[in-house]
């Protein structure tokens, strides 16, 4: 190809993307119709707008699992569902967000991400009487409604009109009541024939995650991919230090080694959780009980799972006089090691712990733990933590 056409189509393709970046979706217009969808819900059946044409009000909510709004709201969605269902309100949700488009440390405050196999899990777990469905992987449904955060609620009319479109009420992230409920005074307000007096509000939360975000997580899996990973040694009153844990963080110590099946088996999923959480005061350290000749094989499996120690942890980790995430045992009595750190551990490994600011052993699990239980454990500190 000659040198100038290289140029145009370097050109027409960086215009092409530059356009798809700033693509502006418009929230629909007040009056307006609702838009028509075809989608599939967790409860393995697809959704028309046609199947709820019999409802006198039609609540739809543009929502996820991820975010700490989204979260916050849930219960108050299942009420609103319980409350109006008899009145003949019809509650739709819809996750609209690309899962691909997903940096790791923004599903730290959440045990799950926003697949539709996440939406099914936490569908079940919350008891979700009202149809939840999936637009990530066209988002067609998302654009044309105009959701811009999550939670985004859009009220219609049994003409499906637009009568209200904006946030739930102003708890944010909370999930008491707070302020004016905007959605229930909708509701209402159509269910009377009367005019809805507040129309619209902003719908504060997090951003939709559109596919073209999908390139800041490639950038983010190569900043990660290039960080240094290292093992030092760990001696019996460096591990007294560490389950003592006088700093504000959570902290997670796994023990593994690398002829430990299960150990090699869970470890993506502890590197996975690391990265989720890396925004969080979360400590992960992982400390290995390979012999110390075999210090090299540790630091070479590591490496390969990319067990770094997160940029936003390394100031923190520095002021405990600590230069890495990843240690060595180096001492022979492993009696010394469990009593420094876990006194109820057997020896077997796996064996991974969570230990509270202060020095409180919060959980503990012995063997190849279940990802979701780990991520559940350390969301549970943190609500309690925030209130909530």
């Amino acid at each position: 190809m000659k040198p100038i056409y290289l140029f145009l189509f370097f050109l027409l393709s960086s215009s092409f993307l530059s356009a798809a970046e700033a693509e502006k979706v418009e929230t629909l217009a007040l009056g307006a119709i609702a838009p028509n969808f075809d989608l599939p819900g967790v409860d393995g059946k697809r959704y028309q707008l046609s199947d709820f044409q019999s409802a006198r009000a039609l609540a739809v909510v543009f929502t996820c699992n991820h975010c700490p709004d989204a979260r916050a709201a849930r219960g108050k969605l299942i009420k609103l569902q319980k409350d109006y269902q008899s009145k003949g309100v019809a509650v739709i949700a819809i996750s609209g967000n690309d899962d691909k488009a997903l940096l790791e440390e923004e599903i730290g405050y959440s045990v799950y991400g926003d697949s539709f196999e996440d939406m099914k899990a936490v569908a079940k777990e919350e008891g979700y009487e009202f149809p939840y469905l999936y637009d990530g992987e066209t988002q067609s449904v998302t654009k044309a409604y105009g959701a811009q955060a999550t939670p985004h609620v859009f009220v219609f009319d049994q003409a499906r009109k637009l009568r209200y479109a904006g946030r739930l009420d102003d708890a944010r992230r909370s999930r008491k009541d707070v302020g004016p409920a905007y959605v229930r005074q909708a509701l209402d307000a159509i269910l009377a024939g009367k005019e809805v007096e507040t129309k619209s509000t902003r719908a504060f939360g997090c951003s939709t995650k559109w596919s073209w975000k999908r390139e800041n997580e490639v950038k983010d899996e190569k900043e990660w991919s290039a960080l240094p990973v290292t093992l030092e040694n760990l001696d019996t009153k460096q591990a007294k230090a560490l389950a003592a844990n006088k700093t504000e963080k959570l902290r997670i110590i796994n023990f593994w080694s690398t002829t430990c099946g299960p150990c090699i088996v869970e470890f993506p999923e502890l590197v996975e959780t690391m990265r989720r959480f890396q925004f969080r005061p979360v400590d992960f350290i992982t400390v290995s009980l390979d012999p110390v000749a075999k210090k090299d094989q540790a630091l070479k499996f590591l490496k390969s799972q990319r067990a770094a120690l997160a940029p936003r942890l390394a100031k923190s980790v520095n002021e405990e006089g600590r230069v890495s995430n990843n240690y060595l045992f180096t001492e022979q009595n492993l009696d010394q090691l469990a009593e420094a750190i876990d006194p109820e551990w057997s020896g077997a490994l796996p064996h991974t712990v969570i230990i509270a600011p202060g020095g409180e052993i919060l959980w503990r699990h012995t063997g190849r733990f279940d990802v979701v239980e780990l991520r559940r454990a350390i969301m549970k500190h943190f609500d309690a933590v925030d209130g909530e």
